[in-house]
């Protein structure tokens, strides 16, 4: 099993673009065709913008590849609180296969994705 993790303040946009480098590339490990690999990168990071927008300030993101590809994405840190992440949600929900979320009362502390 490939795996990669990393960790960022959520207030740097520059590493956004990192993250979904990561996300194609494990997608690429796992022989994932064009059109899902860039499903995956848009739901890795509404995922991440999710957690910014719950008040999180920083993001541990752990990729995995073996049969398929997963993505843990966690908040850490700042001033957690709830907050409407509806759209996010369904565009997450209409474009992989699985999608966790972990969280309470509106404030989503992880998201997994699975392909």
């Amino acid at each position: 099993m490939k795996q990669f993790s990393v960790r960022f303040d959520l207030s740097d946009s520059e590493f956004y673009t990192a993250l979904r480098l990561v996300a194609g590339a494990f997608c690429s490990i796992a022989e994932k065709d064009v059109d899902t690999t860039e499903d995956f990168k848009v739901c890795v990071t509404e995922s991440a913008l999710m957690l910014k927008n719950c008040g999180f300030k920083t993001l541990n993101a752990t990729f995995s590849a073996q049969g398929g590809v997963k993505a843990v994405l966690c908040g850490e840190g700042g001033s957690p609180a709830e907050a409407d992440n509806e759209l996010s949600l369904a565009l997450i929900g209409a474009l992989v296969e699985e999608c966790g979320i972990d969280g309470h009362g509106g404030v989503i502390n992880s998201v997994t994705l699975e392909l």
